[in-house]
């Protein structure tokens, strides 16, 4: 199992979410974040307002997958938030140890399912 977190464009949240949908991958969670990455000190023009480099506004998706969908996740992510320009993102790969489910207790890779 696997616990990826990725870093994107906020315009780029319900096409990346519909993608994985798509893909059969569905237990995300999404929180909108600030953050900053090379493009430090440097003024953007985002969606037509100007923003200083340093904490700019992007989307976090945290996914918990089986090994078979890992590769998948991350192509779908990629192909979907990749624009071409500064920012676009970053994804994590984390080793997932132990996922429960709450409500039937089932654990490990069935509790992805």
């Amino acid at each position: 199992m696997k616990y990826i977190i990725a870093i994107v464009q906020p315009h780029k949240l319900e096409e990346v979410k519909k993608a994985l949908e798509e893909e059969d991958i569905h237990l995300m969670t999404v929180s909108t974040v600030l953050g900053q990455g090379r493009q430090k000190g440097r003024t953007q023009i985002y969606r037509g307002a100007k923003e200083i480099g340093g904490l700019l506004k992007k989307v976090k998706f945290e996914i918990a997958v089986n090994e078979d969908f890992v590769e998948r996740t991350i192509e779908t992510i990629t192909r979907v938030a990749k624009t071409g320009q500064i920012g676009d993102g970053k994804i994590f790969v984390f080793d997932l140890n132990e996922v429960v489910r709450v409500g039937s207790g089932e654990r490990g890779s069935t509790a992805i399912n």
